[in-house]
């Protein structure tokens, strides 16, 4: 059938390459913002001849404000966020590495017990005439890929937290140079997170892959299918930093909002707020360091179903290895894309106003995407025959190189709509937002109306959108088409993650510019950050529910497959129960994660308020609060309450296969994926449009959105109250659902082999 115009060789030097390239670029993004010093440096003498503001002296006159002092204190904060963030990480990184141990015994456990841990080689799946490696062979290989893709998610979201911690005093000290230099500087250090989170995932899976096969040989369906543990790996470590971090984060936000804006009438992140320390730690641990987890598990994940999948074709067969690798190159590709892209950001467009800043991030959006269209299609007619076979369901399907081209462009482009969709219905921008605001004028019942509407309607062109890629993708490609369009959609995960930390970023430059107490026009530039950055947190929202819905049905493909389901019918009673099932847990998931941040908010509330009404002198400026108690209370909270839902989507695939068998299951994922998705989208919609409508009134940029404050208002009230209901909703609940739904899928893949033999005991009694 033809092979690819790609050697080898070169494909084994290209994609490690591009992996060192990636972080080697965000350790220059890094150096760049490191030389903002965070302590005044009286050797620097005035100079503007550079444009981004470094080797300009950074201390400026401000109105009334000692700048020393003003340093100083941005160094201070910096520091207790820094450890605040750091302390909860490590105790919630000790709970991780038990499960982690505990859950990769489990695995070598079930997976040995296929064939009674026996060393013998035992018939290939799907050609029962040619031998594959033992049972034990692929238990022993998915618990080390499972172990690898968990230490990776760790130290991403680690990595994610640092550097975060890092640049956020740094961020507020350029925004007394200009709106456009602290752009630039949280920009910076998110391209440094997005771009190290890419590259390692890249590396890690390509070394993993290589050092499998000195084992496996030939047998690349045993290989791959052990590489799976790897993105279960990913995901169950991304599932417990959402959770656990969105709880942490949330509890302290709605404290501090509840108590300080509503009943004290005091600013967000006034420094008299015992919950301000809490909440600024909470935006680096939750937001930062759970979404690196989140989105590195949705690229392994995908990276793993596509390569599954591949593997039993003809690239398989034929062990053509430039075509099996077809999804690293296109992930290698990513990388050198949004390096180029990044590029237009910080030194082809400078920012010189407020109204600039999130044209510059849609920008990076439209010019990734256009970019990667030209590059997806040099890698698919390099890497790839220009035809050849894709297993589908027991069959095999001839496909075109441009097929598989527009597998991932469908992807790919996908995304961007459901980026922009999301974009209209959470940007203070549009009409949809707007709306929301303008309904606080008769209280917060009618805000929390018009908030659940615009989040039900705000899932309609996303799910048309998944729809659309779903449909064409497996037209042409049959489930390896579906696993190419998520990793298209995922393909500019460097891009999408910078913008998307460039918000916490951002949120805690706001806080620390507050507490240092620098003057309101300082504030009002890293408000208008934030505004944008609470958009672009959604749109990276969307991003990861939209690609966990097209990885979820790639990896169920490879489920059907490897516990050879012959159909999947809905009408069969074994199969109906699992998927009505399947589609409750979205929401029983949901309710413990927003029970558990209502329970730990209450208790931050009682603390606030005990503080405020105990301290002598606190109210008036006088005393200092207990920010260490704030902080205990919020990670003792989210570390007790993250167990439950986590042991809930650890357990049910493993509970149901095991008990009903993989018919029953094939149910559950199906349903949890067609109702979690539903769910995810409008949780987060409705939390982000809540949160800019309250911005809106506050920032007062437009005759109408003065009519509705100032702040203390009864609308104003209203909306920090929609605010309030709707942080769980957006940041805990909604961006955990779609891990919910791929890492059971994972699961359920992992350990397939195990449900097709032992499954089902109930039924067989």
């Amino acid at each position: 059938m033809g092979g690819a115009l790609l050697s080898e060789t070169l494909t084994e030097v290209l994609i490690p390459v591009a992996a060192v390239v990636g972080i080697a670029f965000a350790l220059i993004q890094w150096f760049l913002v490191s030389r903002v010093k965070v302590a005044p440096d009286h050797s620097h003498t005035p100079s503007n001849n550079n444009k981004n503001g470094y080797t300009e002296y950074l201390i400026e006159e401000e109105e009334g404000v000692n700048d020393h002092n003003v340093v100083n204190k941005c160094a201070e904060i910096q520091n207790a966020i820094s450890e605040g963030a750091n302390s909860f990480l490590f105790t919630e990184y000790q709970y991780m590495g038990i499960f982690m141990v505990c859950f990769a015994i489990l695995i070598f456990l079930f997976l040995g017990s296929v064939e009674k841990f026996s060393t013998q080689s035992q018939p290939c799946t799907y050609n029962k005439e040619v031998m594959c490696k033992p049972a034990l062979a692929n238990a022993i290989f998915s618990t080390i890929s499972f172990l690898l893709g968990s230490l990776t998610s760790i130290f991403s979201g680690y990595l994610g937290m640092k550097i975060a911690t890092y640049a956020n005093a740094r961020t507020t000290l350029e925004a007394r140079k200009g709106v456009g230099k602290a752009f630039i500087t949280a920009f910076r250090s998110g391209a440094v997170m997005g771009f190290l989170l890419a590259a390692n995932g890249l590396l890690v899976l390509f070394v993993a892959i290589n050092l499998f096969k000195l084992y496996y040989g030939d047998d690349w369906e045993g290989l791959f299918e052990a590489i799976t543990g790897y993105g279960l790996g990913g995901s169950s470590m991304a599932l417990f930093g959402r959770v656990g971090g969105g709880i942490y984060t949330k509890a302290a936000d709605v404290g501090a909002d509840l108590v300080g804006k509503v009943e004290r009438n005091i600013p967000e992140d006034d420094p008299r707020n015992p919950a301000v320390i809490a909440d600024n730690v909470g935006d680096n641990v939750g937001d930062i360091a759970g979404m690196g987890s989140d989105l590195f598990g949705s690229y392994a994940e995908s990276s793993c179903a596509a390569l599954v999948v591949a593997s039993i074709s003809s690239f398989g067969n034929s062990h053509d290895l430039t075509a099996m690798c077809y999804p690293l190159l296109i992930s290698s590709m990513g990388i050198i894309v949004c390096l180029i892209t990044t590029l237009f950001a910080t030194d082809v467009f400078e920012i010189k106003a407020v109204k600039e800043i999130e044209p510059a991030l849609k920008k990076q959006l439209i010019i990734s995407t256009v970019l990667m269209t030209i590059g997806i299609a040099v890698v698919s007619f390099v890497a790839l025959p220009s035809s050849f076979t894709i297993f589908n369901f027991g069959a095999q399907k001839v496909v075109k190189n441009w097929e598989l081209f527009f597998c991932v462009s469908i992807g790919l482009w996908a995304g961007l709509v459901i980026g922009f969709v999301t974009e209209y219905y959470t940007s203070n921008a549009y009409s949809p937002v707007q709306d929301v605001a303008d309904s606080c004028r008769t209280g917060a019942a009618t805000n929390v109306i018009f908030g659940l509407a615009l989040g039900y309607k705000s899932v309609i062109i996303p799910i048309f959108a998944i729809a659309v890629s779903i449909f064409v993708s497996f037209s042409l490609a049959a489930m390896y088409g579906i696993a190419v369009a998520a990793l298209g959609m995922l393909s500019t995960i460097a891009t999408g993650l910078a913008i998307d930390a460039y918000g916490p970023i951002s949120d805690n430059a706001g806080g620390i510019a507050e507490m240092a107490g620098m003057s309101h026009r300082i504030r009002e530039r890293t408000d208008a950050l934030d505004a944008a950055g609470n958009t672009t947190a959604a749109i990276g929202k969307g991003f990861a529910i939209g690609s966990a819905a097209l990885v979820s049905l790639a990896l169920f493909g490879a489920f059907v497959s490897r516990a050879a389901i012959q159909t999947v019918d809905v009408l069969t009673p074994k199969v109906f129960i699992g998927l009505i099932v399947g589609a409750m847990l979205p929401y029983w998931f949901s309710a413990m994660t927003m029970k558990s941040v209502g329970s730990a908010a209450l208790k931050m509330v009682e603390e606030v308020r005990r503080q405020f009404n105990t301290i002598p002198g606190l109210m008036e400026g006088h005393a200092k609060p207990d920010y260490g108690t704030c902080v205990k209370i919020s990670t003792d909270a989210s570390l007790r309450e993250m167990i439950p839902p986590g042991c809930l989507v650890m357990l049910t695939p493993l509970i149901v296969g095991t008990l009903f068998g993989v018919e029953t299951l094939s149910g559950v994922l199906a349903g949890s994926l067609v109702s979690g998705v539903q769910v995810a989208i409008s949780a987060s919609n409705t939390g982000g449009a809540w949160d800019n409508a309250k911005k809106y009134i506050e920032a007062g940029a437009s005759e109408h959105a003065r009519s509705l404050g100032p702040k203390g208002s009864d609308p104003h009230k209203a909306a920090v109250i929609g605010d309030t209901i709707g942080d769980p909703l957006k940041d805990t609940s909604g961006p955990s659902l779609n891990i919910l739904i791929k890492l059971m899928a994972v699961e359920s893949l992992v350990f397939a082999p195990f449900f097709a033999t032992h499954g089902g005991l109930l039924f067989k009694l």
